[in-house]
C-alpha cells in the first residue's frame, strides 16, 4: 500500500509518499510545499492543490491520508486552512484516492504512543521508526510523514491477512 500523507497548511504545507512492505514502513519522498506570504491567498491554494496533484500523479499513491483540522484561536487561519483541505480532498476525488483523516491526538498515539505529544517526541519517533537520510527543516513534514505512518498502522494490506 502506498499513501500520499498530508498535514494541510497554505504557508507550509508537509506532504510525504510512504509505502508497507512486508509489514515495514518505507519513506519514499517528503517535502513541505511553500507558498509566498505575499501572494494572494488564491494562489497560494491553487500552488499547493496543484503540487498534490503532481505528486498523486507521479507516485501513483492508494489513497491520502490527511490530518484533520485543529481548530485554532485565529478563526482567519483555521478557515483557511479548511480551504487548503476542501482543494485537497478535491484532489484526492480527481486522482481517484479514498482519504482517511486522523485527529492530531491520534496521529501523536500512533505516533509516539501519547496522545499529547510534543513536535520534538514526533519528529524522534518519526526518525526511529524509518531510515531517512535527508535533512528535515520542517516540522510540518515530520508531521506528513507522521500522518502516514498513523494510516499505515491503521489499514491492513491484502498481504498482511
Amino acid at each position: 500500500m502506498r499513501v500520499l500523507a498530508i498535514d494541510p497548511g497554505y504557508g507550509r504545507c508537509g506532504v510525504a509518499i510512504l509505502e508497507k512492505h512486508s509489514g515495514k514502513e518505507v519513506l519514499i519522498y517528503s517535502d513541505c510545499i511553500e507558498t509566498a506570504a505575499g501572494d494572494p491567498f488564491p494562489e497560494r491554494l491553487a500552488a499547493v492543490a496543484d503540487a498534490a496533484a503532481r505528486l498523486a500523479t507521479e507516485y501513483e499513491p492508494d489513497c491520502m491520508a490527511l490530518e484533520k483540522l485543529y481548530i485554532t484561536k485565529n478563526q482567519k487561519t483555521a478557515m483557511q486552512v479548511a480551504e487548503v483541505r476542501g482543494a485537497l480532498l478535491q484532489v484526492a476525488a480527481v486522482a481517484g484516492l479514498t482519504v482517511a483523516e486522523y485527529t492530531p491526538g491520534q496521529v501523536k498515539q500512533a505516533t509516539t504512543g501519547y496522545g499529547s505529544a510534543d513536535k520534538q517526541a514526533i519528529a524522534r519517533m518519526v526518525r526511529l521508526q524509518l531510515s531517512i537520510t535527508k535533512d528535515i527543516r520542517h516540522d510540518d513534514e515530520y508531521d506528513a510523514i507522521a500522518v502516514g505512518l498513523t494510516h499505515l498502522t491503521h489499514t491492513r494490506t491484502p498481504t498482511e491477512g
